[in-house]
């Protein structure tokens, strides 16, 4: 299925100078997986605050953005460095879980009168990451299909932000929109499964 995901490899050569420069600053990968979820904490202190203050809306996707680059920094150190660490892979999992609920919670606030499909929304969103993270406890692989994966989830808070800053008229859409995020979350979750499980010679209790 199609996912931003899937130009993970031209966003990572992009952020080679990025790389080189912070390890020659002595930063280390978990100190970058740290500095994401801490970002990720104002970008919903943000998000919480832009019904008073629009220019706010702007942290989404300039935010979510940043925090693409800073999880994909993390991994490259990691590997480029010998940095890779049993502490560093719990924080990275856990991060990004606590990551997603920080930037999501806020839409319970601007999507009162679709309140349900947001809690679905935030649930689905971690079950995707779970079955992303089965991959790995099954098959030593993680599981980053799309079709609304870490990324992707991204990309759509992002445009939600920008079209709030600018005061496009969607909000009549938006259950339509959440409706079909999760949607798309559930067919991921079943694909990341269904691949994990496809070998069951590799499995192990």
């Amino acid at each position: 299925m199609i996912s931003i995901y899937q130009i993970k490899p031209k966003f990572q050569q992009f952020l080679k100078p990025a790389l080189t420069a912070l390890h020659k600053m002595g930063v280390s990968a978990n100190q970058i997986t740290l500095a994401s979820l801490v970002l990720s904490l104002f970008i919903g202190m943000a998000f919480w605050f832009a019904a008073d203050y629009p220019i706010l809306f702007l942290a989404l996707p300039i935010g979510l953005f940043l925090r693409m680059a800073l999880n994909a920094l993390d991994g490259m150190m990691a590997r480029t460095y010998n940095q890779q660490s049993k502490e560093g892979e719990v924080l990275n999992e856990i991060g990004d879980i606590f990551s997603d609920l920080f930037v999501f919670f806020p839409l319970i606030r601007f999507e009162q009168d679709h309140i349900y499909l947001i809690v679905v929304f935030i649930c689905l969103s971690i079950i995707n990451e779970f079955a992303g993270l089965l991959g790995k406890v099954i098959k030593g692989e993680r599981r980053y299909d799309g079709p609304m994966g870490k990324s992707d989830r991204a990309f759509v808070l992002g445009l939600y932000g920008i079209f709030s800053f600018l005061r496009i008229g969607f909000k009549s859409y938006s259950v339509w929109l959440f409706a079909i995020v999760n949607l798309l979350l559930v067919i991921s979750t079943a694909t990341r499964i269904r691949k994990t499980l496809s070998d069951p010679e590799k499995t192990h209790s």
